[in-house]
């Protein structure tokens, strides 16, 4: 790479870039794909977050329904079906994500 001049941008999302300075600015059109792609990537870290919060809450809900005696029966009954649908959901979304990879 010698004679080429590069830049490390502050992150804004995290992730530190790096700029080709002798590359000219972005047309309006690659700014927009590069956009579009930054955009697709903050929507799957989300989805995936989600996903994530959906097992710890799963995992919760089935130590509660678990909890034996110590919980009344009506709340133990309505966490296992929590946990179940909960962990059913995480299952959805994690395959939904897999198809899009």
């Amino acid at each position: 790479m010698a004679g080429k001049s590069l830049k490390i941008v502050p992150p804004i999302s995290g992730v530190a870039e790096i700029y080709d300075l002798g590359r000219g600015p972005e047309t309006n059109a690659q700014r927009v794909k590069r956009l579009q792609a930054e955009a697709r990537m903050l929507a799957r870290e989300e989805v995936e977050r989600l996903e994530r919060d959906l097992r710890r809450l799963a995992q919760q809900a089935n130590a509660i329904a678990d909890g034996g005696e110590a919980y009344p029966a009506g709340i133990r009954e309505l966490t296992s079906r929590i946990s179940v649908e909960t962990a059913q959901r995480a299952e959805i979304l994690q395959a939904l994500l897999q198809r899009l990879a």
